[in-house]
């Protein structure tokens, strides 16, 4: 099952917000394909926020555009930035891309970047998981959301008492 951004944020608002904040801390990510032969591959690449979707762009026929093009999954992790203090911690989104080739689509994408793109692929991700985790005091904290479910945050001590999920509001 996947869903688009937008049900995500109508889903999870806070979540999606600190998400959406912790990719926008940087300009570029790491997103991981699946290769021919079936092993990962991972690229730098850019996530866009526009129309209310996450979408990423592409060189055309770049090795990671030609791996979506054949199998769509992909998961793609925010730049953990310069230093060790991973502010807003560890994010990462799972799900399914999808090659957009409509022109009004691209050119209206196009018309919102600050630097226009020459040719480039443009696939709308669709989502099949989204993951924070981040350090609270002594604890390892892991917030999970896939689509039809709600978030769920795991807390982890620093000794060998199993993991706690936190009560829903």
């Amino acid at each position: 099952m996947t869903t688009d951004w937008t049900d995500f944020q109508a889903a999870e608002p806070g979540f999606a917000e600190t998400v959406r904040t912790r990719f926008q801390q940087h300009k570029h990510h790491v997103l991981a394909t699946v290769r021919r032969d079936g092993s990962p591959r991972t690229s730098g690449s850019e996530v866009e926020f526009r129309f209310g979707g996450m979408w990423l762009g592409m060189m055309p026929d770049s090795r990671k555009a030609l791996d979506l093009r054949r199998d769509p999954r992909f998961a793609v992790m925010a730049n953990p930035g310069p230093d060790t203090s991973m502010g807003g911690g560890d994010v990462r989104v799972g799900g399914r891309a999808v090659e957009v080739t409509d022109p009004d689509v691209k050119v209206r994408f196009t018309e919102e970047v600050e630097v226009p793109p020459g040719p480039f692929h443009l696939f709308r991700a669709d989502l099949t998981e989204v993951v924070r985790t981040f350090v609270d005091g002594e604890e390892l904290v892991v917030q999970v959301w896939r689509p039809g479910a709600p978030l769920r945050t795991l807390r982890r001590a620093n000794d060998d008492s199993p993991p706690r999920e936190d009560p829903r509001p």
